[in-house]
């Protein structure tokens, strides 16, 4: 498999401007001053709570939301400045994988058309439907013949889920983003999405863009981890490492709330953090934690952190690390 970085993101900023007549102009900051790398066949999991900018983040990255600054570099190319219309190439690279299989698959197409409508728009030439029962193939809806004729609402949300799957990689992409791909299935079925995944990973050298507010979920299918927080990172480093051994308060709090399934724990009390995430309109001053940090210090509330290197290939933003 190649080697080296296929993403890199650098100081990227996503500000949406709110209008305000006759007043001083105020800014969402959705993301702020986010930089990373991702290697090829490597998955990188973004974690954090809603409204954390985890999506943003990913659509930003496949150029679907602009950037207000910063820069992408795919594969040696930098996309940021480049217009929709010249950007054909890197659509049949990038791929997205969304949250909800309902919504996000036309209730009017069969699972054929489907799986057809990227060729079609793509102009893949030869066997159309080869293509398409080799994708069903490898997302295991056999057999084939039982599918391709379905409807959306005549499926499961797991099958729905595959068939998702199926139509953001029968253009063979290298980079996939999949936007919480198993927060709204059964808990059942989403080991096997993720496993499902991991095995294409390995069959096609995808790199995934892993985006979930589960991090009990991200052992299964990630090699390295971003805390996101407010819109920035606040820790990074390989799944083993952060998991095992969190720095940040914030990432203490995330492990700390996930259920243990040992029932002679299943009266101990499981510590929450306490208050909201601050409102992007309104960031507070120095650290973005601070107001919810039982560790906090006079530093904290006055200069932001800024990510940094405490130990080989492990970044965290925060004061108690110098």
């Amino acid at each position: 498999m190649p080697t080296g970085n296929l993403l890199e993101v650098r100081n990227l900023r996503v500000w949406f401007p709110i209008r305000r007549f006759f007043r001083e102009a105020l800014f969402v900051r959705a993301v702020d001053d986010v930089s990373f790398d991702l290697r090829r066949g490597e998955t990188l999991a973004i974690v954090g709570e809603s409204g954390s900018g985890k999506t943003t983040l990913g659509k930003t990255c496949l150029k679907l939301i602009e950037p207000t600054s910063g820069s992408i570099i795919y594969d040696g190319k930098d996309i940021t400045r480049v217009s929709n219309k010249d950007l054909g190439w890197y659509r049949r690279e990038a791929q997205i994988i969304y949250q909800d299989p309902f919504s996000s698959l036309n209730p009017f197409f069969t699972v054929y058309k489907t799986l057809e409508e990227p060729l079609i728009v793509n102009k893949m030439e030869g066997d159309r439907s080869e293509l398409i029962y080799k994708a069903l193939e490898d997302v295991k809806l056999t057999p084939v013949e039982e599918f391709i004729g379905k409807y959306p609402h005549m499926l499961s949300g797991g099958q729905r889920q595959r068939v998702a799957i199926a139509r953001a990689l029968i253009l063979k992409p290298r980079f996939v983003v999949a936007d919480e791909p198993v927060s709204m299935l059964d808990v059942s079925v989403r080991i096997e999405i993720l496993y499902l995944l991991k095995e294409l990973q390995d069959r096609y050298g995808i790199s995934f863009l892993y985006i979930t507010h589960d991090i009990a979920t991200v052992k299964y299918f990630s090699d390295r981890i971003g805390i996101m927080y407010a819109g920035r990172f606040v820790e990074s480093g390989s799944i083993r490492t952060v998991v095992s051994d969190p720095l940040h308060p914030y990432t203490k709090a995330l492990i700390d709330a996930i259920p243990d399934p040992d029932p002679r724990n299943r009266f101990a009390e499981r510590k929450v953090i306490p208050g909201e995430p601050p409102s992007p309109i309104n960031i507070p001053p120095g650290c973005r934690f601070h107001p919810r940090c039982p560790y906090a210090m006079p530093i904290c509330r006055e200069k932001e952190p800024i990510l940094h290197e405490v130990e080989k290939n492990r970044y965290v933003a925060c004061w108690l690390y110098g």
